[in-house]
């Protein structure tokens, strides 16, 4: 009602009324506001925003370039170096830990830009984003609830970053997540798959980290066979393909080792190789042992299986007597 009181208490009289309306009320309150002003107002700050906006997209920009143009000088630097420890570490590692530094850097760059970008906008509306904040107790624990998960990344990623866990280019499994490290972030990891998925994980959801970057990784070759496949002579051509191999890869550590026959998780038999090779070199070093050791089988004249062939596996014999009446003999397949 005191609104109303106010709006029939203006000196303006009807007749020099604007009529917006029918009603004679909502022309006294519309007739209160100075247009031209606010068509001013909002004019200036519709500018004002725009320039802002202009304005720091070129800091974010120019910022990004600086930053990018300082990292890659940096990498240029250590690509003219030969393979040499380095502050105490090896020339890769210190490149790994480069491009790391340099996604966490471009990627702090980028919140604290669109955090005053916001800032400036907020204050040219005439919102006061600091007393707000400080003011209204229930509008702050909402924002310190929400922004939990927010802080919990930056520590958990602080932590993994302060303790070297990871870097950009690592070979790593995260959350059973397969892949290379492409980008740690403030709050989230970046993880390449060997099919082409980008996975973004959440720092604070990151629990074990599996590096297999870091030391000497072993290669495992499993050359599928048939049970009635000549094990002994095979193994004996893996054996020759090793000394004939042998120094000639300098990502392959000591000689190869052959395990023998072994049971696969998928029921099939195997010829088991473990060959030790240095960090990321693993998936060259397998595909090119396993290439050399099918090629000379085949030439061989050694057929092998071309699927996954399940065998049973044998009941282990209590007595040595019992071995020949117990154990079931395995079936030769049908030749079709």
């Amino acid at each position: 009602m005191n609104i109303i009181n106010i709006f029939l208490a203006s000196n303006l009289s009807d007749s020099k009324l604007v009529k917006y309306t029918n009603n004679n009320i909502i022309n006294k309150y519309l007739n209160n506001f100075d247009w031209n002003q606010i068509l001013v107002s909002l004019t200036t700050k519709v500018f004002n925003i725009i320039l802002i906006s202009i304005l720091f997209f070129f800091i974010a920009k120019i910022g990004k370039r600086l930053i990018a143009h300082f990292f890659k000088n940096y990498q240029k630097k250590l690509d003219n170096k030969k393979e040499q420890t380095f502050t105490g570490n090896s020339i890769n590692v210190t490149k790994r830990r480069n491009k790391t530094m340099y996604t966490l850097l471009e990627n702090a760059y980028y919140y604290i830009v669109i955090f005053f970008y916001f800032y400036s906008i907020l204050s040219i509306m005439g919102i006061p984003v600091g007393t707000l904040i400080a003011g209204a107790g229930i509008f702050s624990l909402a924002i310190g609830l929400g922004a939990q998960g927010f802080v919990s990344d930056i520590v958990s990623g602080f932590f993994i970053l302060f303790e070297h866990q990871i870097d950009v280019g690592d070979h790593v499994i995260i959350n059973n997540i397969n892949g290379i490290v492409v980008a740690v972030g403030l709050r989230t990891t970046q993880i390449r798959s060997s099919n082409g998925t980008l996975n973004f994980i959440p720092n604070r959801s990151i629990t074990t980290i599996s590096n297999l970057s870091r030391g000497n990784i072993q290669a495992i070759v499993d050359i599928r066979i048939t049970p009635e496949a000549p094990i002994q002579k095979i193994e004996n051509i893996m054996a020759d393909v090793n000394k004939e191999k042998a120094g000639k890869n300098p990502n392959v550590i000591g000689d190869p080792l052959i395990f023998g026959t072994v049971y696969l998780d998928d029921g099939s038999l195997a010829i088991e190789v473990a060959i030790t090779s240095k960090s990321s070199t693993e998936a060259a070093v397998q595909s090119e042992y396993l290439t050399a050791y099918l090629d000379a089988i085949k030439k061989a004249g050694i057929s092998l299986p071309l699927a996954p062939l399940m065998v049973p596996e044998p009941s282990t014999p209590t007595d040595t007597s019992e071995t020949s009446e117990s154990t079931p003999s395995i079936p030769t397949p049908k030749s079709k």
